[in-house]
């Protein structure tokens, strides 16, 4: 006979088919509220680089950025723990992404002037193929990328041709307009 699961064990399954999963109706929620987590994320750091909106309400946005760090750090280890193969799910596309999108929040907390990496947040909007399962357009996207390798050389001597024209038409400009007094 098997053995009686533990709570915890029990737990860890459910939440695996919530989060994992998208056939379930507790999937299907959380997956739009995922969606709707990474969406105003991605609102409120539209908004912190508008230099008036982020004066008036930097302060706000910047609450905004700390719970939705929060959240997305706790889905994270949520994923983590519920995971089959932990270190798999880290090193895989999506833990990679999820990682980037959380990781820099913390590094402008702990690190003096790292603020330029906030750019780095911008990856949480990647966490919406995962939501939307545009994974799925992978086989497209590669076949996309074997033809871009199989048509390299073409594209090679187009590029080289576009460069020579922009510089032969930049010399012919460069003359006509006189040479010495700028252009």
């Amino acid at each position: 006979m098997d053995k009686p699961k533990s709570k915890i064990e029990r737990v860890r399954q459910q939440l695996y088919i919530i989060i994992f999963g998208t056939d379930t109706p507790a999937g299907k929620n959380f997956d739009i509220a995922l969606l709707w987590a990474i969406v105003l994320s991605t609102l409120a750091l539209m908004l912190e680089s508008v230099r008036d909106i982020s004066n008036v309400y930097g302060t706000y946005l910047l609450y905004a950025e700390y719970f939705f760090t929060g959240l997305f750090t706790v889905e994270f280890i949520l994923r983590l723990w519920t995971s089959r193969k932990p270190w798999g799910y880290v090193f895989s596309f999506y833990g990679i992404v999820d990682l980037l999108s959380i990781l820099p929040t913390y590094i402008t907390i702990f690190f003096i002037n790292s603020q330029f990496l906030t750019v780095i947040r911008i990856f949480r909007l990647m966490r919406v193929f995962r939501v939307l399962k545009l994974g799925r357009s992978m086989r497209e996207a590669d076949l996309l990328w074997t033809s871009l390798k199989a048509s390299r050389a073409k594209i090679g001597v187009f590029l080289f041709a576009v460069f020579n024209i922009a510089v032969i038409m930049g010399t012919i400009m460069y003359i006509v307009e006189g040479g010495d007094h700028g252009f």
